[in-house]
């Protein structure tokens, strides 16, 4: 069995959502598949039962094909914390915090790494399917390519292309990344898929004989524009959400930090269809709204800084409705953060909250990683905790009038939680089963995109 890359002839291109796609599509067939990203910038992550955190994608992509998530599929995590840092994460732990610069000047340490953990699912898999990151001929870092040219060159990989059509120039970025790859990896080239198309897809066409005949690409379908809503890996995808709602109950303002993570949490509201969500990054008046969500950040004091700077702070201060925190939201609601250990930042640093909650929140220089189930606000729910502030008094949840908040990622998934607390906002809200609407939605989508697909071609390619 071959193996796939799938790489993008340009960033956003849809790689992520091909490759969960591809990778059900041969599971259907009867393989065993897994999906993997050696290297991964994104500082939306989520913790494996292991207690090792990888990129979302992953995460997400194993779920739709009842994988097991763990670090084997993300080895190396990239996540930026601003001021020139970034966070390294290498088999699901902390390494250290370093620059861009000296992250790419010991790159070569960390391809053993990706290779091992590579030989070690394609050992438990007939196929994995890889996905690329960016784009896999950015000449002036090719010999510092992990995820693209690297695996593909290594693993002798068969590559589909993902195009973007949305974005235009789609010929010119199909041709100029076929033709910048060397001999070997063209002609391991399956073909392309064009994404995201809108339109009469008869005035393509032309557009599919010419890329097939004049560029010598077999195209492997053109995928209509399907708005999903799922698994937003970066801020990118994240505002690409789609929203036509007749029937709001609730409208949900959720600050959209400078360095916000962890973008999944608002999945279940933005698929809610009594449930309005707008993303608020500047001061505008907060009264309107039912609920404001403070959601989880990579930089939390700088974050809270600007949340000052933007006026939303004093709003917050002197709001009666409902607030709610995640993670660093949820930091910020404390009386102070001290990051005495210049965990995020680059010189010991301490900043006033918002007082909701009397206690202290300190960095530590280890990482809390759990994905579990909780007993908070009086219910059972699943979720996980990626931090590495730490309440004094050991708060995990708090919960006091309008104010509530946790630690915990992934609260808005569990339909008790979300039903109970959206009802208490709103008597006329009806109840709304997520886990049911994700479900469905994966399979709706993937069963559209498969029906578009030379399925047959891509089968025969990697057998």
């Amino acid at each position: 069995m071959k193996n796939i890359s799938i790489f993008g002839t340009s960033s956003d291109s849809g790689k992520s959502t091909l490759t969960f796609v591809i990778a059900k599509i041969l599971q259907d067939s009867g393989y065993s598949v897994v999906p993997f990203k050696a290297q991964n910038v994104s500082n939306n992550s989520k913790v494996c039962d292991d207690k090792s955190e990888i990129g979302i994608a992953q995460y997400f992509q194993a779920e739709v094909i009842n994988v097991k998530p763990t670090y084997h599929m993300n080895p190396v995590l990239l996540k930026i914390e601003g001021n020139g840092r970034s966070q390294i994460i290498v088999d699901g732990k902390v390494l250290k915090t370093t620059t861009p610069r000296q992250y790419y000047k010991e790159i070569d340490a960390l391809k053993p790494i990706v290779k091992k953990n590579f030989e070690y699912l394609q050992s438990k898999y007939d196929i994995v399917v890889a996905e690329g990151a960016g784009s896999p001929v950015e000449l002036n870092l090719m010999d510092k390519d992990l995820a693209n040219t690297y695996i593909a060159t290594e693993f002798d990989t068969k590559i589909i292309l993902v195009a973007d059509i949305e974005k235009g120039g789609v010929f010119a970025s199909i041709y100029g990344t076929y033709n910048l790859l060397d001999e070997k990896l063209k002609k391991n080239v399956i073909g392309v898929v064009i994404n995201k198309f809108r339109g009469d897809l008869s005035l393509f066409e032309e557009g599919i004989s010419i890329i097939e005949k004049r560029f010598n690409i077999p195209v492997l379908g053109v995928v209509p524009y399907i708005p999903f809503n799922l698994g937003f890996e970066d801020a990118q995808s994240l505002m690409n959400y789609s929203q036509i709602k007749q029937n709001v109950k609730l409208n949900i303002a959720v600050v959209k930090f400078p360095k916000m993570s962890n973008y999944n949490d608002i999945e279940p509201l933005i698929a809610n269809p009594a449930v309005q969500v707008d993303f608020i990054s500047s001061g505008v008046n907060l009264q309107g709204y039912d609920l404001v969500i403070l959601p989880g950040t990579k930089s939390t004091i700088n974050d809270l800084r600007w949340l000052k700077e933007t006026g939303l702070y004093k709003q917050l201060e002197q709001r009666t409705k409902a607030i709610y925190g995640i993670c660093g939201g949820y930091q910020m609601m404390f009386d102070k953060i001290i990051d005495d250990k210049k965990i995020e930042n680059d010189k010991i640093v301490a900043e006033s909250g918002l007082g909701f909650i009397h206690d202290e929140v300190i960095f530590q220089e280890e990482k809390v990683l759990n994905n579990s189930s909780y007993t908070i606000f009086g219910l059972e729910v699943n979720g996980f905790e990626i931090h590495n502030g730490a309440s004094k008094k050991e708060q995990i949840f708090y919960e006091s009038k309008n104010i509530k908040g946790s630690f915990v990622h992934g609260i808005f998934d569990n339909d008790n939680f979300a039903n109970s607390y959206f009802t208490s906002l709103n008597s006329n809200y009806e109840d709304f089963n997520f886990k049911q609407y994700k479900k469905d939605k994966i399979e709706s989508f993937v069963g559209k995109i498969k029906k578009v697909l030379d399925v047959k071609r891509i089968i025969n390619s990697v057998s």
